[in-house]
């Protein structure tokens, strides 16, 4: 078998390998996905209802920074899903893991550790 320097695309059965490894990071992601989402659409459990009108204004804009954290947070996820989606139609195209800069493999590391890369660490570097 040819070392990955002159490979040009993983196999199939590195591919089912890379495929259950963002498949399980997708399903985690919705879960965190679906937890934010269900602490925005839930009213504050902390009820402000007899606290002094002072206190009740300090505890709104805190709730709102919080809302607005928890939105940024949301929207990163589904991005990341997106990313995750998109690595999986690689997968399918048995273009996964091929670096969009250099056409060279990417290393396997790499891949365990950011699954949706399409960068390799040498053409990541270049760009900073």
């Amino acid at each position: 078998m040819a070392n990955e320097t002159t490979k040009t695309r993983y196999s199939d059965a590195e591919l089912q390998e890379f495929k259950d490894i963002i498949l399980e990071k997708m399903r985690t992601a919705k879960e965190e996905l679906n937890a934010l989402a269900s602490s925005l659409s839930s009213p504050n459990a902390n009820g402000t209802d007899d606290t002094a009108g002072t206190y009740k204004t300090l505890e709104d804009g805190s709730a709102t920074l919080e809302k607005e954290q928890i939105n940024q947070l949301a929207a990163r996820q589904k991005k990341f899903i997106e990313q995750l989606d998109a690595a999986l139609v690689r997968i399918e195209n048995k273009t996964y893991g091929v670096c969009r800069e250099t056409g060279k493999l990417i290393q396997k590391e790499r891949l365990r550790a950011v699954p949706h890369t399409t960068l390799s660490m040498e053409a990541k570097l270049r760009q900073n």
